[in-house]
This record gives structure tokens, C-alpha cells and sequence, in this order.
């Protein structure tokens, strides 16, 4: 485990501080009383935060973001297949603002020079002398939250993947905070990629058999086939980016998501929670 420092470690401008990992950061980082600059696209107050605009597509909302900030955790754009192009030129502002800590948060699917944020990962240290690179597996929050996922089962009882029986080591997103914090906190970071999971790898027929025991619903994993979950999703988004979500699900079917890490233990000292322990949580009938 290391060593979070004790002293003044500055302000955090945490980007996406609305979303499913922001949030978190957020809450968490201000909760261990640090200073944090909550960006979003309607600068939205979150308790013990500043807040500030923020729109990756609109560098005219940097300068005001940037200002004091002298870390940042890096949320890409949502749904941009190049989000490189908007996120390298931001970084180069940044780096000469003052900002000396960048932890960027990618995906176990995407390796540095990858697709996605996989760019923006080969490029960070040489942008930074103090970096990191989170690379979650799939958020357990996908069937909890406000994900596709989650709006299936809650509609029509039903996860609809091209998976397969491929098993993924799916991550809380409350975990994946706690290891920003560490990394944007912590005396030295990391100045690598950090591969998370859960503590346990699971398909989505298991997924589904736990979110039934819990919510008392039944829930099923509907198979389908690369193409059938391309076209699907291409109604939806872009067909370059649902090409490519159809591709990870594929090799999740293949094995390429089957493993756990030991990272979030090793940074927060604790084990990583369980999938029925979020689901438990999360989707537990009340009243």
C-alpha cells in the first residue's frame, strides 16, 4: 500500500465531475478534505467543490478550468472515437498552467497507442512527470446505474451483449475513485497504467442469475451475434463507435477480459468490492 501524503497537495480540477467516476472522485477527494475545481458542461455544484464549466469542445472554457489547478483527472469525452484531438491540445495547456499531475482514465479493452483514449495514454508522460493511467474493467454501475445495460433490465429484464459466455473481472466504480484519489494524492504517483477489477471475473449469464436473487425479478442474458450488437447499437451512436463496442464485446467472448488484478488492494488497502455486494446496494428494493 502507499503512503498518501499528509500535507497540502494543492487543487484537484476533476473533469466529468458529474459523471459515474467523477462524482466519486470528487466526493471522495473533497471528503479527505482537498481542494477540488468540479468541471462540467453546466458547472454544476457538487457539495464541497468549486464548480466550473467545462466543455472539451470549447477550449474557450480551459483558461477558467485550468486557473489554480495543479492536478487533474482526465474523463474523455463520451462517445468520441478520436477523443485525442480535442483532449492533447488541452493537455499541452495545461502542463503549461502549472499543472503537474495527469491521471487519465481509460479501459482495460484499450492499451497505451490503442484506440479511444489509448492515444492520449502514450502521450501523458511526456507530458507529465507525475501521471497516471486507470484502466477499469467494465463498470459494475453498467447494471445498476444509468447505462444500457441497466435501462434494459429495469424495462425489459434483459442484458443484451455479443459476449458471449466470456467472463469479465467487472469493477465498482466506487473502487475506481478510490484508486484516483491515491493516484491524484498520494507523494508519488504512480507514473504507469493501473489495470482494476473486482474481485472475482463473471460472465453476464452470471450477472444476470445475481441481479435476479437480489432485486427478486428475473433477469436473462440474451446472446447476440458482432453484427446483430453493431447494428443495434449504430442506431444509437456512431456507427465507427458502436463498430467498436461490438469488437470489445467480442473479445470479451474470446477471453480477453477473463483476470483479476490485485491493484485496488495494493493502492487502498482493502479488497475490491463484489458484484452482489453492489448490486446489494444499489438495486435492493426499499420500502
Amino acid at each position: 500500500m502507499t503512503v498518501t501524503a499528509t500535507g497540502d497537495v494543492g487543487t484537484t480540477l476533476v473533469i466529468g465531475a458529474t459523471g459515474t467516476t467523477g462524482s466519486r472522485t470528487t466526493a471522495q477527494l473533497t471528503a479527505a478534505g482537498h481542494r477540488v475545481k468540479a468541471a462540467s458542461r453546466r458547472a454544476t455544484q457538487l457539495p464541497g467543490a468549486e464548480p466550473v464549466r467545462f466543455d472539451w469542445y470549447d477550449p474557450a472554457t480551459f483558461g477558467a478550468a485550468l486557473d489554480g489547478a495543479d492536478r487533474v483527472y482526465l474523463v474523455p469525452p463520451v462517445g468520441d472515437p478520436d477523443p485525442a484531438a480535442v483532449m492533447l491540445p488541452f493537455l499541452h495547456r495545461a502542463r503549461a498552467a502549472g499543472v503537474r499531475r495527469a491521471v487519465l482514465l481509460s479501459s482495460s479493452a484499450v492499451p497505451e497507442g490503442g484506440p479511444a483514449a489509448g492515444a492520449v495514454h502514450r502521450a501523458l508522460p511526456g507530458l507529465f512527470e507525475q501521471w497516471a493511467v486507470l484502466r477499469p474493467s467494465w463498470f459494475m454501475q453498467n447494471f445498476t446505474g444509468t447505462h444500457a445495460h441497466a435501462d434494459s433490465i429495469r424495462e425489459h429484464g434483459v442484458i443484451l451483449t455479443a459476449a458471449g459466455t466470456g467472463r469479465v473481472g467487472f469493477v465498482d466504480a466506487d473502487d475506481i475513485a478510490a484508486v484516483a484519489v491515491h493516484a491524484l494524492t498520494d507523494d508519488r504517483a504512480p507514473d504507469t497504467d493501473l489495470v482494476l477489477t473486482g474481485p472475482e471475473a463473471l460472465s453476464h449469464d452470471d450477472i444476470a442469475t445475481i441481479v435476479t436473487q437480489v432485486t427478486g425479478r428475473p433477469v436473462t442474458h440474451h446472446h447476440l451475434t458482432h453484427d446483430e450488437l453493431r447494428d443495434r447499437l449504430a442506431a444509437l451512436m456512431p456507427r465507427e463507435f458502436a463498430t467498436m463496442l461490438a469488437a470489445m464485446d467480442r473479445a470479451i467472448a474470446d477471453g480477453a477480459e477473463d483476470r483479476t488484478t490485485d491493484t485496488v488492494q495494493r493502492l487502498t488497502g482493502r479488497p475490491p468490492h463484489s458484484f452482489r455486494t453492489v448490486a446489494e446496494r444499489e438495486l435492493t428494493p426499499r420500502g
